[in-house]
């Protein structure tokens, strides 16, 4: 089972929704697509599930062109953020619904049923209505009709967005597992980079209607090929100044600079843009080594188990987060301490250079 896009745009009067794009997702895995809001990733869904049509390109499936082909006749399952159940029928005659549509037999409906009720611990809640559950029960049965139908594809738009945090955390532990080994291709959409990073698989990064890297979630959040990448796989966004590299050294300002090793050492002197994550930003000093510098804290978020503070350093603004809870205060300078062997270094048209350490 294969499912892909060949120079697929979608344009909606003249504004470009979709630039052209070429992609394709194989069976086994989670495959994400991962942009902020309005980036395009619901309008892929909806071309790769016939909802819309591309204004050109095609859409192959098990190496089928289904362009033309209407979504009932796809066997796709789609699980938006905002739950939809049937209200008048149980939660069994919910997750019956799309193999009594199939006119499957009765009792292959009641096994079929019951092993994705079981998988989403609803098997005692079949005889209740939608509204006599909760919101995390609720999704969970639109689940459970996504995964009974046993489709070709399964779409899961932000399907986790509007439950609370702890049903979130369960579930994404939970979805690789229940979704592995359907012979399906499973695409989930999220804006939100740690979730990717949970749900691993592979991941196709989306900004501004256009997929800018693809790959091993992991491998492409260590290497972003990109700045635009670095910045759609950064949640706190990531720092960025431009520095100026000479010799082994890379000077940001006029009184900031440190040694560089490595590919890092390596690169030809001139001008380049350096990018580190917060979490290589700590108000303490780490093990790692470290270049210390001081910057006034303009804004701080508690979260309880960490402590987020952006600050001013020259003309940039910066982001540092750390575990626990620390003693910031708005308006006054603080010593942060970035840690260089985690930076990236982009070149003048955006594409990475070099990585402060290979290993990062």
């Amino acid at each position: 089972m294969s499912l892909e896009l060949r120079n697929v745009t979608k344009k909606v009067g003249g504004e470009t929704h979709i630039y052209e794009t070429s992609i394709s997702f194989d069976v086994g895995g989670f495959n994400i697509l991962l942009g902020a809001t309005n980036a395009g990733k619901s309008t892929l869904i909806k071309l790769m599930a016939g909802l819309e049509k591309p204004s050109s390109g095609e859409v192959w499936v098990d190496g089928d062109n289904v362009t033309g082909v209407s979504p009932q006749k796809r066997n796709i399952a789609l699980v938006h953020q905002f739950f939809v159940n049937y209200p008048h029928m149980t939660v069994f005659e919910n997750i019956a619904s799309p193999l009594r549509v199939q006119g499957i037999a009765k009792s292959e409906v009641e096994a079929r049923v019951e092993e994705a009720a079981n998988i989403l611990q609803l098997g005692p809640m079949l005889k209740r209505r939608p509204q006599e559950l909760s919101g995390g029960q609720q999704q969970r049965t639109a689940l459970a009709r996504a995964i009974v139908k046993k489709s070709k594809a399964i779409f899961l738009d932000e399907p986790l967005a509007n439950l609370d945090y702890k049903l979130r955390e369960e579930l994404r532990e939970q979805l690789p597992a229940l979704l592995s080994g359907r012979g399906t291709v499973v695409i989930y959409a999220t804006s939100e980079p740690t979730e990717a990073l949970l749900l691993g698989g592979r991941t196709a990064l989306v900004y501004e209607g256009r997929i800018t890297q693809m790959g091993g979630t992991t491998e492409i959040y260590r290497t972003p090929s990109n700045l635009t990448s670095a910045r759609v796989f950064s949640d706190p966004p990531i720092n960025l100044a431009p520095v100026t590299k000479r010799g082994d050294r890379v000077f940001l300002g006029e009184h900031l600079s440190w040694t560089v090793f490595e590919k890092a050492a390596a690169l030809p002197d001139g001008s380049y843009t350096v990018g580190i994550r917060p979490h290589f930003v700590t108000p303490t000093e780490p093990l790692d080594r470290s270049v210390a510098l001081r910057g006034r804290v303009q804004i701080t978020e508690l979260s309880g188990s960490e402590s987020i503070a952006h600050f001013a350093i020259g003309e940039q603004t910066w982001v540092s987060l750390a575990t626990g809870i620390h003693a910031y205060r708005v308006g006054e300078e603080h010593e942060f301490h970035m840690i260089p062997g985690q930076c990236f270094y982009f070149a003048e048209n955006g594409e990475l250079a070099a990585k402060g350490r290979d290993h990062v």
